[in-house]
């Protein structure tokens, strides 16, 4: 009996010190993110969540903002790494730009997290919605709305691989009906630095190329949208179908007032969330293929195979604007300001 009381209590030991030692390893995770441009609203929500995520686990966090600079954002990754990063959450600027700065991070031991953009290099983790779905949503709201017509796309930076990644979901949906002539793309523009004033003036440029003799835009984010939504309403055209992503509250009041017909909703809070979580087990030791969740990927441009984490995205239109509501991801006051109450939607009623 001895023996088993000896046995049970050196298990317990055992345990108290692996627990122990876990507890220590999560202490010692200092988590360092670095943003490409913290100024864009949506950034925001993402590390409130990254936040509460690391402070619920017992990691630290520290952040730098690259403020659109690809330089800089090298220069953050170094100078976190300096301030005792343990792991890396890096928001891209430049995908391929960014790379010495990861080789940097490798070269320490130090586990990057790519998130929401792809960074194509081998042993980073890769953590984002599902872009490809993204894209096809957009392109599906705005069939149903306008299945004839000339059609617009205001694509992303062409330094995202996910603006290729959405960009192919739009063509997936759409490319039946370009091809039987039904859809004539009559402008295509990526947007660089995915800003809204680019956005703005690739429209304007394409309205005037066009006579105006547009009918729907495929715009691949909330910014993008609210560019291309500025010039439309500067030539007396608003509400024609413009798609966006990113539930950003301007673009939900956007789709209540019907001037943009669906923004695509990833609940930043999951993914910063995730990001975290993800974060703390790599720097705390775990095999990236050891993730939960992890799935092994290799659709990007270069074909590196790489663990992987895809949540999926959510529709928000006129009809279910009430779920972001309901979800607390936006209040009705913002989401209904200066909605026409005979035009509201049933969310703003």
């Amino acid at each position: 009996m001895k023996h088993v009381i000896r046995g049970l209590a050196a298990g317990v030991l055992t345990a108290g010190l692996v627990l122990s030692a876990a507890t220590a390893a999560v202490a010692q995770t200092v988590v360092g993110v670095s943003w490409s441009n913290f100024q864009e609203e949506r950034w925001k929500t993402d590390e409130a969540a990254m936040k509460a995520e690391l402070e619920r686990l017992g990691a630290t966090y520290i952040s730098a903002d690259a403020q659109s600079s690809n330089e800089k954002q090298i220069a953050d990754i170094e100078g976190l790494i300096a301030r005792g990063a343990t792991a890396l959450i890096i928001l891209a600027q430049d995908a391929s730009a960014i790379v010495p700065g990861i080789e940097k991070a490798k070269a320490e031991g130090i586990p990057v997290v790519g998130y929401d953009r792809l960074i194509e290099v081998p042993d980073v983790f890769y953590l984002t919605f599902d872009n490809k779905e993204v894209g096809r949503i957009q392109a599906r709201e705005v069939l149903k709305a306008q299945p004839k017509g000339n059609y617009v796309f205001i694509k992303g930076s062409s330094a995202d691989p996910n603006a290729d990644f959405l960009h192919s979901g739009q063509l997936e949906v759409l490319d039946a009906a370009i091809k039987a002539g039904d859809i004539k793309v009559v402008g295509e523009q990526y947007t660089d630095g995915w800003l809204p004033e680019n956005a703005q003036k690739n429209m304007e440029q394409i309205l005037t190329a066009n006579d105006n003799k547009v009918d729907a835009v495929v715009a691949s984010n909330d910014g993008t949208a609210g560019g291309v939504v500025a010039a439309l309403t500067a030539q007396g055209m608003e509400g024609l179908p413009v798609s966006g992503q990113d539930g950003d509250h301007a673009a939900l009041n956007r789709v209540a007032k019907g001037l943009q017909t669906v923004s695509v909703w990833k609940d930043a809070r999951e993914l910063g969330k995730a990001a975290a979580a993800i974060a703390v087990e790599l720097g705390s030791g775990t095999m990236a293929n050891k993730v939960a969740g992890a799935t092994k990927w290799s659709g990007g441009p270069k074909g590196v195979t790489m663990d992987a984490i895809f949540l999926t995205p959510v529709p928000i239109t006129s009809e279910n604007l009430g779920l972001v509501i309901d979800a607390g991801w936006v209040g009705k006051d913002v989401a209904c300001q200066g909605v026409e109450a005979a035009k509201a939607p049933a969310a703003c009623k």
